[in-house]
C-alpha cells in the first residue's frame, strides 16, 4: 500500500506576513502522508504568485532562500507519495494556472474515481495535460471564466462533477480555500496562531506551529476567510451521502500523535491491541512490534495480557515508509534497510509480534526471514487491520486484486505461506469498536467490498486507479 498524500493551507490576517515557513513545518509534520515531493504555493496582492516545487523529502525540496522568497501572507502546501510509475516533477503539486483574471492553485489529498472521463471531456474542450493533477484546477477554470461564476460557486460546481475523495487546499489568487468532499474520506482540520488560520490534513501540523485546534471540516464543507475570520460554506452535495472516514487512518495512515475527526490515533491503536489479545489470547514470552505505526497496538496487547513488550526491530529513521516506496524490489530491499533485529531478544523466544496490516504478503514474507535467522522459537503474527481482499479506489494504492494475498488465500493458507505458528486478524466488528466512530461513519471497502460511491465499472474491472 502506499499512503495518500497531505495538504496544508494558511491564511495570514497580517498582509506584512510570510506564511512560508509555517507551510514548510507543517509539510514537515505530514511527511509520513507522502516522501515523493513538495510543494507550496503563495501569494500577496502586489506580486501575485510564488511558487515551488521538487523531488524528495520536505528538506531536500526548499532552503531559507526558496522559503524567503515564497513571500505572501496566504499559501498552501503539499506533500505526495508516488503510483505505478508517476513519479515525476510534472505529478507534483501544489498544481497551478493561469486563468482569466489571475491563477488558481490546488493540493490535493483523495482520489477521484471518475478523473478518465473528467480528463477526456475536458480534452474534447482544448485542454491539454500533463498530469491528472490539472482536472481540479481545468475544472475551476472552466467554472470561473467560461461559465463566468463566483469562487465559491464555481467551487460547488466542480464538486457536483468529482467523485470519490478529495480534501482539498485551494488558493485562488491571494485567497485560502479547503474542501472536503461529502463523504468526509479523507481528513482535514483547521486551527489558529496569531492571526493565522492554518488547515492541514492532521493536527500534528498544528501541535508542531503551536497553534490552536478549532474544529475538524465536517463533510462537504468549503472553509475560507473573510474579515478576519472563517466563513463556511455547504456544497449542495452535502448530505446526499454517507459519512465515510477512511479507517486506515486509524490503523496506519495518520501519525499516533494526531486526532482524526475527534478520535486520538493513539487511543485506536491501544485498543487495537487490546482487542487482538481478547481474539487471540498467545502464551509467549514477548510481545513486539513492526515499528513505527504497530508500537501502540504491540503495547495495548502487553498490557492486556501482561506479557512484557521488547523491542525486536531497530529501525533505521533515515529510511522511509515500504508502503510508500514506488516499485516492490524497492519495498522489498527497505525492509532489510528499515529494520535490524535484535538477536538477544528473539533467539529462542516465542513472539507475539503486531503488524497493522498485510496487503500483498511480500513484505512481511521478508521480515519473517530475517526474524527466522535469529531462530525464534514460535512466531505469532497478529493483524491490526481485517483481511484486505479489495483495492482502495480513494487515493489508498494497494495493488490490483491479483495482488492481494487475502483476496486469494484463506487466512491458514496465509500462515503456511509465512510458515509461522499463528496468523491472526482481528475482525471488523472489534476494529471499529476500537477506533470508537460509529461503523457506518467508516469507509472499509478494502475488507467489505462495499463502498461508499458508485465505483466506474472500468475502474472496477481493472482495478485501476490515478491518484491525484
Amino acid at each position: 500500500m502506499e499512503d495518500k498524500c497531505g495538504v496544508v493551507g494558511i491564511h495570514s490576517i497580517h498582509n506584512d506576513r510570510n506564511v512560508s515557513s509555517s507551510i514548510y513545518y507543517s509539510l514537515f509534520a505530514l511527511q509520513h502522508r507522502g516522501q515523493e515531493s513538495a510543494g507550496i504555493a503563495t501569494a500577496d496582492n502586489v506580486n501575485g504568485l510564488r511558487h515551488h516545487i521538487g523531488m524528495g523529502y520536505v528538506a531536500d525540496v526548499f532552503n531559507s532562500e526558496i522559503l524567503e522568497d515564497l513571500s505572501g501572507p496566504t499559501g498552501i502546501g503539499h506533500v505526495r507519495y508516488s503510483t505505478t510509475g508517476q513519479s515525476k516533477l510534472i505529478n507534483s503539486q501544489p498544481f497551478v494556472i493561469d486563468y482569466g483574471n489571475g491563477f488558481i492553485a490546488t493540493a490535493h489529498n483523495g482520489d477521484i474515481v471518475n478523473s478518465e472521463a473528467l480528463k477526456k471531456e475536458l480534452t474534447e474542450e482544448g485542454f491539454v495535460f500533463k498530469s491528472d493533477s490539472e482536472i481540479v484546477c481545468y475544472l475551476l477554470k472552466k467554472e470561473l471564466v467560461d461559465n463566468g461564476l463566483e469562487t465559491l460557486e464555481a467551487i460547488n460546481e466542480v464538486c457536483k462533477l468529482i467523485e470519490g475523495a478529495y480534501s482539498l487546499t485551494l488558493l485562488i489568487n491571494s485567497e485560502v480555500y479547503a474542501v472536503r468532499d461529502p463523504a468526509g474520506m479523507k481528513p482535514l482540520a483547521i486551527a489558529e496562531k496569531d492571526g493565522s488560520f492554518i488547515i492541514a490534513s492532521e493536527t500534528v501540523a498544528f501541535d508542531l506551529l503551536g497553534a490552536n485546534f478549532i474544529r475538524d471540516i465536517v463533510p462537504g464543507e468549503v472553509v475560507y476567510f473573510e474579515d478576519c475570520g472563517i466563513k463556511s460554506y455547504m456544497l449542495e452535495e452535502a448530505g446526499k451521502c454517507k459519512v465515510s472516514h477512511c479507517m486506515f487512518e486509524y490503523v496506519y495512515f495518520a501519525r499516533p500523535d494526531s486526532v482524526i475527526d475527534g478520535i486520538n490515533t493513539y487511543d485506536a491503536r491501544l485498543n487495537i491491541g487490546k482487542a487482538l489479545r481478547e481474539l487471540y489470547p498467545v502464551d509467549a514470552d514477548v510481545v513486539m512490534a513492526v515499528p513505527d505505526s504497530s508500537i501502540p497496538a504491540a503495547i495495548g496487547y502487553s498490557q492486556a495480557s501482561g506479557i512484557p513488550y521488547m523491542e525486536g526491530l531497530i529501525k533505521n529513521r533515515y529510511v522511509g515508509r515500504t508502503f510508500i516506496m514506488p516499485t516492490q524490489e524497492e519495498r522489498e530491499l527497505a525492509v532489510k534497510l528499515k529494520l535490524n533485529p535484535i538477536e538477544s531478544n528473539l533467539k529462542g523466544k516465542k513472539i507475539v509480534l503486531i503488524d497493522d496490516s498485510i496487503v500483498r504478503g511480500t513484505t512481511s514474507i521478508k521480515l519473517l526471514e530475517v526474524l527466522k535467522q535469529y531462530e525464534p522459537a514460535e512466531i505469532h503474527l497478529l493483524i491490526g487491520c481485517p483481511p484486505v481482499i479489495s483495492p482502495c479506489y480513494y487515493g489508498v494504492a494497494m495493488a490490483t486484486k491479483d495482488e492481494l494475498i487475502a483476496a486469494n488465500n484463506s487466512v491458514e493458507e496465509i500462515r503456511q505461506i509465512l510458515d509461522i505458528n499463528t496468523l491472526g486478524y482481528i475482525t471488523l466488528e472489534k476494529l471499529i469498536e476500537a477506533i470508537g466512530l460509529p461503523g457506518e461513519d467508516l469507509c472499509t471497502g478494502c475488507v467489505t467490498e462495499e463502498y461508499p460511491t458508485k465505483i466506474p465499472e472500468s475502474l472496477e474491472a481493472q482495478s485501476y486507479y490515478k491518484t491525484l
